[in-house]
C-alpha cells in the first residue's frame, strides 16, 4: 500500500507559536534578516482579524533516528514553507524580536485603531505600521503585542482606554478587543510531510513550492534539517554559520552576541568566529549559503546542496538505505569544513589572494558564486600536497579570474561546481586549470570575446571589472595624474571621469546608451574632472600636452611628456584621443577595448 505523503491539518496562531517556543517546530529563519516588508505583516494582521485565508504552512518530521539510549525518535518537524509567515506573527503577535536587512535586532510593531474596527468602511485602515503618531495618539493601540501577553487584563485597558476616549463605548471595545484577541485562536493550513518520504521527494517539493513568492534556498533547507538536529550538535552549528555570516556584514553584532547570547558565547565556535568583531574587508562577505557550500564543496567533496540534505538523513546513495552512521559522519565533516571556512587564517589568506589580483574592493567584485568557489579551491590546495605552498594563492588568482571573464559561475552555479569539484577530484588543480585554459582563453577570446564584453554600459560588468583590478594590481596612476592611484580613487570614490565628456556627447545628440560605455570611463582626480568639464578631448589632452612645454598647469599635473605617454597607455588611452574629435568617437570605443582587453590578458598571464 502506498505511504500517504502528507496529512492536512489545522492549528491556530497561539498552537503555532507554542510550538516554535517549545522546539518541537524548527525555525532557524528567526536569526537571519526578515525580508517581509513591514506592510506585509500588516496586511497578515489584517487578514487574520478578518477571518481571511493565509495559505499553509509545510512542515516535515525528521526521518527516524535512534538514540542515545536505543530508542527512535521521529525528531523535530522542519518548517518548510512558511517561513517569512510565522517569523511575522513571531515579532508582531509574541513581540519577539528580529534580525533586520540591516544585521541590527528590531521588532515590526503593528498599530491598531479601535475606532476603524466598527467601520463600514471595507477599506477602512484598523492596523498599521506603528510610527510616531500612534505613539502619541490615545485613540490608537501602538503595538498589539501588548494585547497578546499572559499578564494583560482586559478590564484595566477598556478602563484607561476609555478615559482617555470618552467617545468610546466599553462594551463596543469589549467586543473588539476580544475579536483582536481571537487572532490566537484562528486556523492557519498545516501540511505535515511524512517522515517516511524519501529526501528526494521532499527536496522537490522544497523546490516547487518556492517557485514563486518570497523563495527559500536550498541553504534555507540545510539550515532548517541541521536546526533541527541536538544530538551531533546542529542546532549550535546552524547559530554559528548565522552569527559568522552577520559579524562578516555587521561587526558590531558581536556585541549582541556577547551580551545577549551568553551560552553561545561559551561554546567553541564563539572563539572561532569572534575575530570578524574587528574585520572592515568587504570584498568577501559570505552568506549562510556561501558558508554551506564553501564547506561542503571541500570536504565532502560534492557541490549540490540537495546531496547535503540527503546525507544529513543518513542517506546512503548506492543503496538509497538510511543509516544512522552515515548521519554522524556527515555532521562530522560538515562542522570540519565548517570551522576552515570560519579560520582567521584561511579567510585572511583567501583575501590575500583576491588583494594581490588587484580586487581590494567589493566595488571589483561582480560574482559571489566565482568568491565561493575560489575560496573552497583555496581549501583544497591547503590540504593537499599538489602544489607548493606559494602556487596556492596564484593558482586562486587565476581560477577567479578566468571564472569571472567566462562567466563559468553565472548560470546553473551548482551544476558548474559539481562539474568542477569531479574534475579537480580526477585530474588536480593544476591539470584542470590548464584543460580550461586551452578550452577557453584562444586568441580569438582575448582579441574578439573581451573587447565584445567591453561594449557595455554597466560598471558591474564582469570584464570591466577586471580591468579596474588589472590597474590596481600594477599600480597604475590615474589619468593625467603624476601619482594619485587608481587604487586610491577606486577605495575612496565611486565616480568615474568620461574620456569623451558626458556633457559634451550630450550637447552633440548622443543619449545615454552611447556615452555612458565602459570603454569611455577613466578613474580621475575630482579637481581635474572639474577643470576639464565639457571640453573636447582634442582639447583637453592637447593641454595636457601643451604644458609639458610651458611648465604651467591648466590640465591635471603631468609635465613630462614620457611620464604623460606612460600614464595614457596605463589608462588604456590611444595616442589618436589628440586628434579625435566627436566624429571618431566610435574609434576611440573601439580602439580602447582592444587596448583594456591586452591589460586584461597581461594582468592573467602575469598571475
Amino acid at each position: 500500500m502506498e505511504i500517504e505523503k502528507y496529512t492536512p491539518n489545522s492549528l491556530s496562531v497561539s498552537a503555532i507559536l507554542g510550538l516554535i517556543a517549545s522546539g518541537d517546530i524548527a525555525v532557524p529563519e528567526i536569526q537571519r534578516p526578515f525580508v517581509w516588508k513591514r506592510t506585509q505583516v500588516r496586511d497578515l494582521l489584517d487578514s487574520l482579524y478578518k477571518g481571511y485565508p493565509t495559505g499553509y504552512l509545510i512542515i516535515w518530521k525528521n526521518p527516524n533516528v535512534r538514540l542515545k539510549d536505543g530508542s527512535v525518535s521521529a525528531g523535530k518537524k522542519i518548517l518548510i514553507d512558511g517561513q517569512q509567515r510565522v517569523t511575522a506573527l513571531m515579532t508582531a503577535v509574541a513581540g519577539i524580536p528580529v534580525i533586520n536587512s540591516s544585521y541590527k535586532e528590531d521588532r515590526v510593531r503593528i498599530a491598531f485603531d479601535p475606532f476603524q474596527a466598527f467601520s463600514d468602511d471595507p477599506e477602512a485602515d484598523i492596523f498599521a505600521v506603528q510610527d510616531s503618531s500612534h505613539l502619541k495618539s490615545k485613540r490608537w493601540i501602538p503595538d498589539i503585542a501588548d494585547i497578546f501577553k499572559n499578564d494583560f487584563s482586559v478590564f484595566a485597558f477598556i478602563t484607561q482606554y476609555c478615559a482617555d476616549n470618552p467617545e468610546m463605548e466599553p462594551e463596543k471595545l469589549d467586543k473588539i478587543i476580544t475579536k483582536l484577541r481571537a487572532i490566537g485562536n484562528r486556523s492557519i493550513g498545516v501540511i505535515e510531510l511524512s517522515e517516511h518520504l524519501d529526501i528526494d521527494v521532499v527536496t522537490d517539493i522544497f523546490i516547487r513550492i518556492n517557485s514563486k513568492g518570497t523563495a527559500l534556498s536550498q541553504g534555507d533547507f540545510v539550515m532548517s534539517k541541521i536546526a533541527s538536529d541536538e544530538i551531533y550538535g546542529g542546532n549550535i552549528l546552524r547559530k554559528a554559520i548565522d552569527y559568522f555570516a552577520h559579524l562578516a556584514v555587521e561587526p558590531s553584532f558581536a556585541r549582541f552576541i556577547s551580551r545577549e547570547d551568553t551560552a553561545f558565547a561559551a561554546t567553541e565556535y564563539w572563539p572561532k568566529i569572534s575575530w570578524l568583531k574587528d574585520e572592515r574587508d568587504d570584498v568577501y562577505d559570505p552568506d549562510y549559503d556561501d558558508v554551506l557550500r564553501v564547506a561542503f564543496m571541500h570536504k565532502f567533496p560534492r557541490a549540490k546542496l540537495s546531496d547535503l540534505v540527503s546525507l544529513l538523513s543518513g542517506r546512503d546513495f548506492d543503496t538509497k538505505e538510511y543509516r544512522e552512521e552515515i548521519t554522524a559522519d556527515t555532521y562530522a565533516k560538515l562542522k570540519a569544513g565548517v570551522l576552515n571556512v570560519f579560520s582567521e587564517y584561511n579567510f585572511k589568506q583567501f583575501m590575500a589572494a583576491l588583494r594581490g589580483a588587484g580586487f581590494v574592493s567589493s566595488k571589483v567584485v561582480s560574482s559571489q558564486m566565482a568568491l565561493d568557489f575560489a575560496y573552497t579551491l583555496y581549501l583544497i590546495l591547503t590540504r593537499t600536497s599538489e602544489v607548493s605552498p606559494g602556487e596556492v594563492k596564484r593558482l586562486v588568482q587565476k581560477w577567479y579570474v578566468l571564472s569571472v571573464l567566462t562567466g563559468r559561475y553565472s548560470t546553473s552555479p551548482e551544476s558548474a561546481f559539481a562539474r568542477d569539484i569531479r574534475l579537480i577530484n580526477e585530474n588536480g588543480v593544476v591539470s584542470t586549470l590548464k584543460d580550461i585554459e586551452a578550452a577557453t582563453l584562444s586568441d580569438t577570446f582575448w582579441k574578439v570575446a573581451v573587447p565584445q564584453n567591453l561594449c557595455n554600459t554597466s560598471t558591474n560588468n564582469p570584464s570591466y571589472l577586471v580591468y579596474l583590478a588589472a590597474q590596481v594590481a600594477m599600480n597604475d596612476i590615474s589619468l593625467l595624474s603624476n601619482n594619485l592611484q587608481v587604487r586610491d580613487l577606486l577605495l575612496t570614490v565611486s565616480d568615474v571621469h568620461h574620456v569623451f565628456p558626458k556633457d559634451y556627447l550630450k550637447s552633440l545628440g548622443y543619449e545615454r546608451g552611447k556615452y555612458n560605455q565602459v570603454a569611455n570611463y577613466a578613474f580621475l582626480d575630482a579637481q581635474v574632472n572639474k577643470s576639464i568639464g565639457k571640453k573636447a578631448p582634442t582639447v583637453y589632452f592637447r593641454e595636457a600636452l601643451a604644458q609639458c612645454d610651458t611648465g604651467i598647469i591648466t590640465c591635471g599635473s603631468i609635465t613630462d611628456r614620457d611620464v604623460l605617454m606612460k600614464n595614457l597607455q596605463m589608462n588604456c588611452i590611444p595616442l589618436e584621443v589628440f586628434d579625435m574629435d566627436e566624429s571618431r568617437y566610435g574609434e576611440f570605443l573601439e580602439k580602447r577595448r582592444e587596448l583594456m582587453a591586452q591589460k586584461i590578458r597581461n594582468h592573467y598571464e602575469s598571475l
